[in-house]
């Protein structure tokens, strides 16, 4: 049989655990007893008890407050204070049920804590106390907590007016890929704990005020009641029962009005804190060491004055001397600081972590950059700035459609462009570019038939149609005749997205693909490393190269990558291996071409095109080659060309069905001049999938 745990260190470890693990309880249980004292009475020893909690925790905030290193570190102050208010107001009212019901039998009638106040401060004398309390309530309430109130109330003013702009700015870093979506994110919470801070704040500081009103009118109503009870009901002279309850009533007023002034003043200094960071020493005394000869100036102030006649010489030298003294000291330190920045920075040229080149800075190239001209500067600027948002929306686009996350867009300006012009760069390198009207709205006839609306003719940068930039006022009449209507911002978008669309195997780099692999389980990071390649992830990158050009989302990589090991371990050549990852893909495939009625619509090749595909395939090994004749080859586009504009004029985009064989040589042929046509083979027919064929090239 165990013997019980007797040991009292452990038994009081454990109820102390066991009492953090259920502080939710332990807090209502502390406001509820709060509340109740309100309408109970209390012996002098709890009054005691609580007068001391009331002092002890004025202290702790206030050390908190000095060595906090941000306001916003102590966001739960507003609560706090509400809660250490009401425990000083339930002990004043407590106090003064003890007071003037017990106040004639002297100045112990309520608790110890009261009378030391009343005679170590007061002195026994109720003038000198009234004069101290008079004075710590006009130090609290005019000048501590009046100017804390007014700089929480200008605090939260500006901070919401602010707030608008300080988003659209981290939307606009996050767009121009300055920070990450984790770093916005912490920024947008950081931004919103603030406002929420400082509003609270500026409500909190009510209760400072109303608390110091609240002392105030309690200590009168004391005092007066307190004689008229002594006089009435106790059979005490006037001057016995002023002295009595007058004394008591300072006292009590004192043990408030300390705690409280201790409160305003963590109060104060959380709110003038602002924006400077570090505990309240470090920010105030780093910044006045900061400058030396400002304590050499007032040192030697001091020491003119010491030598005017009536002044206490012997005092202005001995603060002058002292003064001087940290003067030195800390221009020393500076200097010490000075050359340890300078070594720091030759140890880190020494081991190559020298500080970022400018120059080096100048030759990197941005991945996608969007450049606008100087008229076009308030698209991401303005407080009501869309751009930057919608150009970080593209980012899930990509990921959801494709599964292919493209590189953070840099938005700047560039005053070597056109005013109303934008320029779209990919690797440094100018690919398309267009010009907006701001705040004007484009008007695109999808049919490409002329505009009969006033405004400034155009072309859409994106697709070449018939355009109008017209005022916002006519935007309605446009949508109500079925034209489209968009703004600046969506056509910039639209041109962007088509780009990256066209672009993604560039944009797809080694780096990149190592991102992605990263992403995978460990299993999958080492199937694709015992693929027997030199280099793995160069082909895993080369077929996703090849599967975004074609539009094909690479967002199920787990299976590509198990399709690349398969293939590789048969062939090396990347062509062949893509063919067996489309192959492995053929229910996404078909899920992509399947329009609404349930059907994948085909263009298929007559006997003759297929033959001569068929046969103009040289093989050599692992090596093949297409020697289709260029006149045939023109032949063809022109045939597929005739059959697809059919289609597209109604929106239409079926696929071409060809042979395995030489579906890759087709789409080659057809890249230039129809790349949203996709080309498949019969390998990539999923078996569900149920086929349409809606046109045949040649017979």
């Amino acid at each position: 049989m165990t013997a019980p745990d007797t040991n009292p260190t452990q038994t009081a470890g454990r109820d102390f655990s066991r009492l953090l693990a259920n502080r939710d309880i332990a807090f209502a249980l502390g406001v509820v007893m709060i509340l109740g004292m309100l309408f109970v009475p209390l012996p002098p020893i709890l009054l005691d008890l609580g007068l001391a909690l009331s002092l002890s925790l004025s202290v702790l905030i206030l050390m908190v407050a000095l060595w906090i290193p941000r306001a916003l570190d102590f966001n739960s102050f507003p609560t706090l204070l509400l809660v250490v208010t009401m425990l000083r107001l339930a002990l004043n009212v407590s106090s003064t049920r003890l007071i003037l019901s017990e106040g004639h039998n002297g100045t112990a009638a309520a608790g110890k804590v009261i009378e030391g106040f009343s005679r170590f401060i007061v002195g026994g004398d109720f003038v000198i106390g009234i004069v101290i309390f008079a004075i710590l309530v006009i130090i609290n309430f005019i000048v501590i907590t009046k100017g804390s109130t007014r700089i929480a109330e200008v605090a939260a003013r500006f901070s919401l007016d602010a707030m608008p702009g300080k988003q659209m700015a981290i939307d606009a870093d996050l767009g121009a890929g300055m920070i990450d979506e984790h770093q916005a994110r912490a920024r947008r919470k950081e931004l919103e704990e603030e406002s929420s801070f400082f509003g609270a704040m500026d409500g909190a500081s009510k209760f400072v005020r109303g608390d110091a009103v609240a002392g105030l009118i309690i200590t009168l109503i004391n005092v007066v009641g307190g004689i008229l009870i002594g006089v009435t009901s106790r059979g005490l002279t006037i001057g016995e029962a002023a002295n009595n309850y007058t004394v008591l009533t300072i006292g009590d007023g004192l043990v408030s009005q300390i705690p409280a002034l201790i409160v305003s003043l963590a109060a104060g200094l959380l709110v003038t804190k602002g924006g400077t960071k570090g505990a309240a020493n470090e920010a105030v005394l780093a910044q006045l060491g900061n400058f030396p000869k400002a304590l050499y100036m007032a040192a030697a102030l001091c020491l003119v004055i010491g030598f005017l006649p009536g002044f206490p010489m012997l005092v202005f030298t001995a603060l002058a001397i002292a003064m001087s003294s940290l003067g030195y000291v800390m221009q020393g330190h500076l200097a010490e600081q000075e050359k340890l920045r300078i070594t720091e920075e030759a140890n880190a040229v020494k081991s190559g972590e020298a500080p970022v080149d400018p120059i080096k800075e100048m030759l990197k190239l941005d991945d996608l950059r969007l450049d606008l001209g100087a008229a076009l500067v308030p698209l991401i600027n303005s407080p009501d700035a869309a751009l930057p948002g919608k150009v970080k929306s593209l980012r899930n686009l990509f990921i959801t459609d494709f599964g292919f996350v493209i590189p953070p867009v840099r938005i700047k300006d560039d005053a070597t462009l056109p005013a109303m012009t934008y320029a779209i760069s990919i690797h440094g390198i100018e690919t398309a570019r267009g010009e907006l009207r701001p705040g004007a709205m484009m008007v695109i006839e999808p049919s490409g038939a002329q505009i009969d609306l006033p405004g400034e003719r155009t072309r859409e940068p994106t697709f070449g149609l018939n355009a109008v930039w017209v005022d916002q006022s006519r935007a309605s009449e446009a949508e109500s005749r079925g034209m489209t209507v968009v703004d600046p911002e969506s056509v910039v978008t639209t041109h962007l997205t088509e780009i990256i669309k066209e672009h993604m195997p560039e944009l797809l780099t080694y780096a990149a693909t190592q991102e992605l692999i990263e992403g995978q389980t460990k299993d999958y990071q080492k199937l694709l490393a015992e693929i027997s390649n030199n280099s793995p992830t160069v082909m895993l990158q080369h077929v996703l190269q090849a599967l975004v050009s074609e539009r094909v989302s690479i967002r199920n990589l787990p299976k590509i990558i198990e399709a690349v090991a398969e293939a590789a371990g048969t062939t090396k050549n990347v062509q062949l291996v893509v063919e067996h990852v489309r192959a492995q893909l053929a229910k996404q495939i078909c899920q992509a071409l399947t329009d609404a009625s349930g059907y994948v619509s085909v263009v298929t090749l007559g006997q003759s095109w297929e033959t001569e595909m068929h046969n103009s395939i040289s093989r050599n090994g692992e090596e093949v080659n297409f020697i289709m004749s260029p006149q045939r080859v023109q032949e063809f586009v022109l045939a597929v060309r005739k059959e697809i504009q059919q289609f597209a004029a109604s929106d239409q985009w079926p696929a071409l069905l060809v042979a395995p064989d030489s579906r890759p040589y087709v789409r080659s042929i057809l890249e230039r001049v129809s790349p949203m046509t996709q080309v498949i083979s019969h390998n990539e027919v999923h078996r569900r999938a149920s086929l349409k064929t809606v046109a045949t090239i040649g017979t």
